[in-house]
């Protein structure tokens, strides 16, 4: 059994910023994309200012300054932000693949996902198939996503904090769309030891809740919680049964054997 390890360690698979500063095309972002040259002016066919210089700067008097990048005068002919800018401003990208990256990236700050999961995302921002399978598989090779050690990580977590046994935690794993065969090594971390040690913490801990009840429901209580976390029935009632013996009550009657 691997150590116990908190969910939140998982949380530094590598990722970047939700600017996007892990995907390379960010850092290129342009300065100044908005805004007028204080060294140009507004233009230079307002008149002279005060003082009689003109707003044309330098060159001759009433010859217009062509406009660069970020002045109103170069607009019309800008092609638009780039995408490394409309990723700054968290506008969308025209490149589908550049789309593709900084969805995932997104979805990746702050916690590791499946395969599958990020796949859906894209899907739902129809983002073209193939494209999202080219970028999903490198993001795969550079281990960005990584269903095995989310898998791993899952039961790790979700056992020890949640007490849930061998069944509900493959069936979490199902609706995240982790292969069978990962979900049976993941949950294989556990024997039927640890799993029926966890159980009877778990009861323990809610036994104290349930004085004053009458057995029967107390019984299906405890039975009932342990069912819902994945137990199974025979698992459950034994270790209930054996909870109950131990606060004094009668149990040789309910019908069932060790």
């Amino acid at each position: 059994m691997a150590r116990r390890t908190d969910w939140a360690e998982y949380d530094a698979f590598p990722t970047a910023d939700r600017g996007g500063a892990g995907a390379g095309a960010y850092d290129d972002a342009v300065d100044g994309a908005a805004g007028h040259d204080p060294a140009t002016g507004d233009g230079a066919a307002d008149g002279p200012r005060r003082g009689g210089r003109s707003r044309g700067g330098a060159g001759p008097r009433g010859r217009r300054r062509r406009g660069g990048f970020g002045d109103p005068s170069g607009a019309a002919r800008d092609d638009g932000p780039s995408d490394s800018l409309r990723a700054e401003r968290g506008e969308p990208s025209g490149d589908p693949a550049e789309r593709a990256r900084n969805i995932c990236l997104r979805l990746l700050t702050g916690t590791p996902r499946t395969r599958k999961q990020l796949a859906d995302a894209l899907r739902k921002r129809e983002i073209p198939d193939d494209v999202a399978e080219e970028v999903l598989s490198r993001f795969e090779e550079v281990g960005l996503i990584n269903d095995s050690a989310f898998a791993d990580a899952w039961v790790e977590s979700r056992h020890h904090g949640r007490g849930l046994a061998r069944r509900a935690l493959a069936r979490e794993l199902r609706t995240k769309g982790v292969d069978s065969a990962v979900i049976d090594e993941a949950v294989g971390q556990l024997d039927s030891e640890q799993e029926e040690e966890t159980a009877r913490d778990l009861v323990a801990r809610k036994l104290r809740s349930t004085r004053g009840l009458d057995r029967d429901k107390r019984l299906r209580r405890l039975a009932g919680m342990l069912a819902r976390k994945g137990y199974p029935e025979g698992l459950a009632l034994r270790v209930v049964r054996q909870a109950l013996e131990e606060e004094g009550e009668e149990t040789e009657d309910l019908g069932f054997a060790e």
